[in-house]
């Protein structure tokens, strides 16, 4: 009870303080804790800021979304400003910015339902005056409109509408034509006739004019739904997400890990011994574990061995301090796996009997390179020159839309002392000891990503950063 007592503040404790305290001193706190590297790694760091936003949106009064989305914007850039290395703070505002974008734009169309939202409905509908899905307010009172394009047949007569219907009689032609275009009006029905493929007959199809729509445009000014409801449930699902990640990595473990297999591991990663843990229920294999020393090695000797170091784990652990007693209760060997914990010097040595070597990662970059524990990249270039392939395991939320222009930038550096003693005064006097608690390991060194969502080579990362991130969100 006295060592729990004496702990410096983490995670745990913040969370249990962050419902006591205003939106504005869990801000300041949050930042205060970043700043002193008390609240680090991108777990722990991605939760606390899920969590603060959640409490800021709560208490939030707005009266137009734009409010709300600079006011988070403003509460990113200084979390972001407090530990620019630790890029989960900025991926989890960027995801909850995206996430209110698409409450205020889903909004804005359910109060005036888009008609591009109704291609290919009108075949369906039974009301001429009303088109399948609009609401009661918007009931089209004044008779239908003439047909929007003709098709030009040589002649000065124009055909009637409803010989323009024999180029889409059957229904598959109908569920294409309306995924390709677009009506011009409500009323104009999805088996409208397709418009020519000829360049001659282009100028022929040419759409009545309309005034705009205002909500095309832009976000009305006052929602017309309280957005608030949705915007947290979104945010609930993003911590949901957050709590089950290693569990969902892990349910690939099967298909990447075979039997009498040699893994080689690096580090203390929670999310590589969970998806070691899975693939150890059905397959019988060896796992070499890379201490990682200076930065990481305590930890991972404790992992190893499944002992709770009462200190804290270490820098490149993934969980906070004081999680760390649940973190322990089964080890590799307990669970029937081989493990042999070899020092970093030996890595390129006995990498020719190695068949895969699975890393985790402190974040994924926008190039498909990653920034891991130090000693990754040594690890990497020694699996490429040996035709080893390179797993990374990681969750989507580590992975940044930044793109390492200047990758040296992004590479942390810790104490020096845990390279060359103080005590060694004359050494440390006369040489520039620099302990790098990261490496930058560079996209065409890795083979595939194993995240929540399945496996993806470095060069579709693009396409998911691109399902995660708003272009609008990209630079706070």
């Amino acid at each position: 009870m006295s060592q729990k007592s004496t702990a410096p503040p983490g995670l745990t404790s913040y969370l249990r303080t962050l419902n006591k305290n205003d939106a504005s001193s869990s801000i300041e706190h949050l930042i205060s804790l970043l700043k002193r590297r008390q609240i680090r790694n991108s777990r722990s760091v991605a939760v606390a800021t899920a969590n603060l936003l959640l409490r800021v949106i709560a208490s939030f009064r707005w009266t137009d979304v734009n409010q709300l989305i600079a006011h988070i914007k403003y509460v990113g850039q200084r979390l972001i400003a407090a530990q620019p290395r630790e890029m989960a703070v900025g991926n989890i505002v960027r995801r909850v910015l995206g996430l209110i974008r698409e409450e205020a734009e889903g909004d804005g169309k359910g109060g005036n339902t888009s008609v591009y939202s109704d291609a290919g409905l009108d075949t369906i509908s039974g009301p001429k005056g009303n088109t399948l899905g609009l609401t009661g307010s918007q009931h089209v009172t004044s008779p239908p409109p003439k047909p929007a394009f003709s098709v030009s047949t040589g002649s000065e007569d124009v055909p009637k509408p409803t010989k323009q219907v024999t180029f889409a009689q059957g229904h598959q032609f109908n569920s294409m034509f309306s995924l390709l275009s677009h009506p011009s009006s409500p009323n104009q029905s999805a088996t409208s006739t397709p418009p020519s493929t000829s360049h001659s007959s282009h100028s022929a199809y040419q759409p009545a004019p309309q005034a705009p729509s205002p909500q095309h445009t832009h976000h009305p000014v006052g929602p017309s739904r309280d957005l608030k409801p949705g915007i947290i449930e979104g945010l609930q699902e993003i911590l949901d997400e957050l709590a089950s990640v290693d569990d969902q990595i892990a349910s690939y473990a099967l298909d990447h890990i075979h039997a009498n297999e040699i893994i080689l591991t690096h580090g203390s990663s929670l999310t590589v011994q969970s998806f070691l843990l899975k693939a150890a229920a059905k397959r019988s294999f060896t796992v070499i574990v890379a201490e990682g020393f200076p930065n990481d090695h305590e930890a991972t000797h404790a992992r190893v061995m499944g002992i709770n170091p009462q200190s804290g784990l270490s820098n490149n652990a993934d969980a906070d301090a004081e999680d760390a007693p649940e973190l322990f209760h089964k080890t590799l060997a307990s669970a029937g796996i081989n493990v042999i914990l070899i020092p970093d010097a030996a890595v390129y040595a006995i990498m020719s009997r190695v068949n895969k070597v699975i890393l985790g990662t402190h974040s994924v970059l926008a190039n498909g390179g990653l920034l891991a524990a130090a000693g990754a990249r040594t690890i990497a270039k020694a699996a490429r020159e040996h035709s080893t392939p390179v797993v990374i395991v990681t969750g989507v939320y580590k992975l940044s839309p930044v793109y390492p222009f200047d990758w040296e930038k992004l590479v942390e550096v810790g104490d020096p002392g845990k390279v060359v003693p103080f005590v060694d005064a004359e050494l440390v006097e006369n040489v520039d000891v620099i302990n790098p608690v990261f490496d930058y390991v560079p996209a065409e060194l890795v083979d595939l990503y194993v995240t929540n969502l399945g496996g993806h080579a470095p060069s579709f990362l693009y396409r998911v950063v691109s399902d995660h991130y708003r272009a609008e969100d990209i630079i706070l």
